[in-house]
């Protein structure tokens, strides 16, 4: 989702976590297991294991949970279950582009489980390739605009995250939204964190190249449809080309 919708998501997205922590903590310890098995146990030589870990605290998952999550990365601890990354693609009500991304240890359940909510919902799960290209895959930091108060001159602000490699800076009503090639996230981030500020959100997401409008209708029932994939435990993000 984008503009309103996608700010609107994050608080969406926060009020479940206060009320599911389990289901957070199933999806978090799978982002951390993938990172470690990926770059390594140290968070210190490892953004990605690093990033991951930090998002899992912030819904104060415990320090075991996080633990046990990296070792079964590492190998460590093995219990038989191997996640694969897959992207799913499928098209949406009035014919939204969407993309689901997900951590699933068993791909017929999860594509079995994502044409059933499809389906209900008003869309359908397309065939590889068919919607992908309308996508590219950026990385996003976005800042609400109560934390945007702290920066003194956001000018200079700005200046240094195009220093950092940022090459897109939106300001909206909600907030700041910051997009860089997937290459210069760290750099990004980091001129983020130095100003004390922590994100409402960051990432590598696929974002639209073009956008399309709905009518509220159609919004409504692409929320619906978002909702549902957004709660199951494989999926780890959902990404629309909705205006």
């Amino acid at each position: 989702m984008s503009g309103h919708s996608k700010w609107h998501n994050i608080q969406v997205r926060k009020g479940k976590q206060d009320k599911a922590k389990s289901s957070q903590f199933t999806k978090f310890a799978r982002l951390i297991t993938v990172a470690a098995r990926e770059g390594g146990a140290d968070p210190t030589m490892n953004f990605s294991l690093r990033l991951a870990i930090d998002k899992a605290k912030a819904i104060n998952m415990p320090k075991d949970n996080i633990e046990r999550a990296i070792k079964k990365g590492t190998g460590e601890l093995n219990d038989g279950t191997t996640f694969e990354e897959v992207v799913y693609e499928g098209f949406g009500p009035g014919g939204v582009g969407m993309l689901v991304d997900t951590l699933t240890d068993n791909k017929n359940r999860t594509v079995g489980d994502l044409k059933s909510m499809f389906g209900k919902h008003g869309g359908s799960l397309a065939s590889a390739g068919s919607v992908q290209w309308q996508f590219m895959k950026r990385a996003v930091v976005r800042i609400g605009k109560e934390k945007l108060s702290v920066i003194k001159n956001v000018d200079e602000f700005e200046l240094s995250l195009i220093d950092a490699g940022a090459d897109d800076i939106r300001q909206s009503e909600y907030g700041m939204e910051i997009l860089a090639p997937v290459s210069n996230f760290q750099k990004v981030l980091e001129v983020v964190t130095k100003m004390g500020i922590e994100p409402d959100e960051s990432g590598l997401e696929w974002v639209a190249k073009e956008t399309l409008a709905l009518d509220e209708s159609g919004r409504n029932s692409l929320q619906g449809l978002y909702e549902v994939l957004d709660e199951h435990d494989d999926v780890r993000g959902v990404y629309t080309n909705l205006m």
